[in-house]
């Protein structure tokens, strides 16, 4: 039978029960204190001893609000995804009605690159790389987050431009995904495995309307 504890949503990210009053003081300092250990250390080498000493609380606090070091994780981290795209403003309706459809896709994806490729975004990127064998749910949480705030728009906005005519993307899906590969996806790369690797304002320019141009070669009328 299954308890409180042991609820998970859909992803399978733990269901942490509210907490009231001081309890939710304690808590927040908690998750606080567990993002930074965890961003900083990774999952194996990070210690509830620290993240309680951070937190200012006991270790047995912890356990009684988080059940065990994997739902802490878990809930910390699948709690944070969600917020890394809290900047990115819906797009369909801004691409599918803009009169210069090049100028929208550069300022578009020149827009989410330099959001993404913000350091505590990288960290957090790493972070569910390296643990993705041992906890799929945060890449299945991850993907479907960026797909929603991300893909899903401009897939909308390229059905209606081919239905328009202005484009010519009849899997707009697809081509939303080689859009984002060519342009934002290409430098991700690069940070991700090259954390010190700079970027400059004119390379990241260079790549981003480099990439829309290979794009509407391909799918413009």
């Amino acid at each position: 039978m299954e308890t409180e504890s042991d609820q998970v949503d859909k992803y399978g990210i733990p269901i942490i029960p509210a907490a009231v009053n001081v309890s939710q003081q304690k808590r927040e300092s908690i998750i606080d204190a567990a993002v930074t250990e965890f961003l900083r250390e990774g999952y194996t080498a990070a210690s509830v001893d620290a993240i309680a000493t951070r937190a200012g609380v006991s270790k047995p606090t912890i356990y009684k609000h988080f059940g065990s070091k994997e739902r802490l994780f878990l809930a910390v981290i699948g709690g944070i995804l969600p917020a890394t795209y809290a900047d990115l403003e819906p797009c369909n309706s801004t691409i599918a009605d803009a009169p210069d459809l090049r100028a929208a896709l550069v300022s578009l994806t020149g827009d989410w690159a330099r959001l993404l490729l913000r350091e505590d975004i990288m960290t957090l990127r790493r972070l569910v790389i390296g643990e993705i064998d041992r906890f799929p749910q945060l890449g299945n949480l991850w993907y479907q987050v960026t797909y929603d705030m991300n893909n899903r728009p401009l897939v909308e906005a390229f059905t209606i431009l081919h239905e328009r005519g202005a484009l010519n993307v009849p899997d707009a899906a697809l081509a939303v995904q080689q859009l984002v590969a060519i342009t934002v996806g290409v430098l991700q790369l690069v940070r991700t495995f090259q954390p010190s690797a700079a970027i400059s304002d004119a390379e990241l320019g260079r790549t981003i309307a480099s990439g829309v141009d290979t794009f509407l070669a391909r799918y413009a009328m």
